[in-house]
């Protein structure tokens, strides 16, 4: 056991540092909550309420499906869909047969889901009909025998012939008939609900989930069930009065992410609480959702509720239901933090991690302190050390930046079939996120930047999220990304992309000027760019990356 550390003097009321963990798998609490909460809903998609025991009868169903096409334990499934009740029956089931889930984000390019399909080493894919084409098309590229394939309108509550004209029926008997294909729906009515035995197995790998591939190939993080499971009790943990089966949650984070993957499905379901399935997170649709389900927690990145803040009607809705916020991937502005607080008296939560770490490292103490610009304290079991950036073997003295270095039951097994990567990373236990941070007296943890994001412009170590949470600030912008540009006297120099305020007028010169009362002088942007939206991941988080190609596209390098 790890030494009592400063942040858990800041930890709320109830919350323990140290836990004992139940070592119950997530598929084993989806039984679980079956049994203790049968009627509760468990999914709600587009007013379609699912109940715990109807949920856990389609995941014994698809299990045994999946067990009749010859998936075994230890296979691996891709599960390719956006929040539709299929993601969550597909990796329940393949929890269940003690195989392991691969996620695959569908907005993927072929080249991405090649790369993904064949490295993840999948025997089969669940995925949207829509996609069916795609898929075959790429299936001889790699090692699928079998697609499933999901109507996204299955579920729905209403009739489906209002949605029925939208979707080619030639396609649908197209898959039909297709030797490598069959349908979602139609597989699994043909198998029992009853109780199935349990495969998923504490150390075995229960998922395989990807990172970004921001720097190089995108790899498969290893998630044992141990990992998953502890994760979520961590999370739980951070919340001790909360009872299972009282909250509502939106839906936000896809489930091919790792924060909707822990934070939103196998969070819900360990505490038998009830998902407002959101397919394409987006301000309006989440205003409609909240006003006709009245969800208890709202998770988000930043530019969901940047987006939601700018509509006038969320401004004047009732929010009472609201208990708290969740928010992650990237930095919240101060004022939206403000705004949410002064709008509905709920606390904000933002959440730190990577997928390596399943992903929940640090979180705001609920119920106390909030401290802007930080990402709170780490959670029980944790321990995180800030090192030296040069050799990564000296601890940094506190306040002082350094590369961030994590520990705990959270942390992944390694890279699937990547000895070396994940020697570069994983060390004496640590995972060293290559995410440059450092602590304050309380133990509260603040993101620097990537390692790999830092401008150095005149010999001057410049990080771009310190100038962005500077044009956030910015009453006239919407959001902004600095990235670095090549300068033949500087090195590099300082590039702002700015999207103003619906019906704000902002000049490049009113920028830089504002940037000059905040900041030192070499960290200013020379240039700015406005641009009527930035590039995002599936999540909604900002690309840097994608600004950086931009840029290097444009000029030709």
């Amino acid at each position: 056991m790890m030494e009592e550390k400063q942040w858990h003097r800041s930890y709320a009321k109830g919350v323990k540092p140290f836990l004992d963990y139940e070592k119950t798998t997530v598929s084993n609490a989806l039984s679980r909550a079956s049994e203790k909460f049968p009627g509760h809903y468990a999914l709600n998609y587009m007013g379609a309420r699912i109940s715990y025991k109807k949920l856990n009868g389609y995941v014994n169903q698809f299990s045994r499906a999946l067990e009749d096409m010859g998936i075994k334990a230890g296979d691996k499934v891709a599960v390719c869909l956006p929040n539709i009740p299929q993601a969550v029956i597909a990796n329940y089931a393949v929890f269940r047969i003690g195989a392991v889930t691969v996620q695959v984000n569908p907005l993927y390019t072929e080249r991405e889901m090649i790369y993904q399909l064949d490295d993840s080493d999948a025997r089969a894919i669940v995925t949207l009909t829509l996609l069916v084409p795609r898929m075959e098309k790429i299936r001889t590229d790699t090692k699928i025998e079998k697609i499933i394939a999901c109507h996204i309108h299955s579920y729905l509550p209403f009739p489906k012939k209002q949605l029925f004209p939208l979707v080619k029926k030639e396609m649908y008997r197209k898959v039909a008939s297709n030797e490598h294909v069959c349908i979602f729906n139609d597989v699994i009515k043909k198998y029992s609900a009853s109780d199935k035995a349990d495969k998923s197995a504490w150390r075995d790998i229960g998922a395989l989930l990807y990172t970004g591939g921001t720097t190089g190939v995108s790899k498969g993080v290893m998630l044992t069930h141990a990992n998953l499971s502890c994760n979520v009790q961590q999370f739980a943990s951070w919340f001790p009065e909360l009872k299972p089966g009282e909250d509502r949650l939106m839906g936000n984070f896809p489930f091919f992410h790792s924060a909707g993957f822990t934070a939103i499905q196998n969070f819900s379901i360990w505490m038998a609480n009830e998902v407002i399935l959101v397919p394409r997170p987006d301000p309006k649709i989440n205003i409609e959702l909240i006003k006709k389900y009245k969800p208890t927690f709202l998770p988000g990145v930043p530019t969901i509720f940047v987006g939601l803040l700018a509509e006038p009607e969320f401004r004047k809705m009732d929010l009472s239901s609201i208990k708290g916020f969740f928010s992650g991937a990237a930095p919240l502005a101060a004022d939206t933090i403000r705004d949410l607080k002064s709008l509905t008296g709920a606390d904000m939560c933002e959440v730190y991690g990577l997928t390596e770490t399943a992903p929940i490292a640090t979180v705001t103490p609920w119920g106390g302190t909030i401290k802007p610009g930080t990402v709170g304290c780490p959670v029980p079991d944790t321990d995180i050390k800030i090192m030296d950036l040069e050799s990564g073997k000296r601890e940094m003295p506190l306040g002082e930046t350094g590369e961030i270095a994590i520990k705990g039951p959270q942390v992944m097994k390694g890279y699937y079939k990547k000895p070396k990567e994940t020697e570069n990373v994983l060390r004496d236990g640590w995972f060293f996120s290559g995410d440059v941070g450092r602590f304050d007296e309380d133990g509260y943890l603040t993101i620097v930047d990537r390692i790999k994001d830092m401008i150095i412009a005149g010999g001057f170590n410049v990080y771009p999220v310190e100038i962005d949470n500077v044009l956030f600030e910015h009453p006239a912008i919407l959001e902004a990304c600095t990235i670095g540009i090549r300068d033949d006297y500087r090195g590099e120099t300082i590039k702002a992309y700015v999207v103003p305020k619906k019906g704000e007028v902002l000049t490049q010169e009113e920028v830089i000027a504002y940037c000059r009362e905040h900041l030192a002088a070499y960290k200013i942007p020379r240039v700015v760019a406005f641009v009527e939206e930035l590039p995002k991941s599936a999540v909604g988080k900002i690309l840097r990356r994608k600004l950086r190609d931009m840029e290097a596209d444009t000029s030709g390098s």
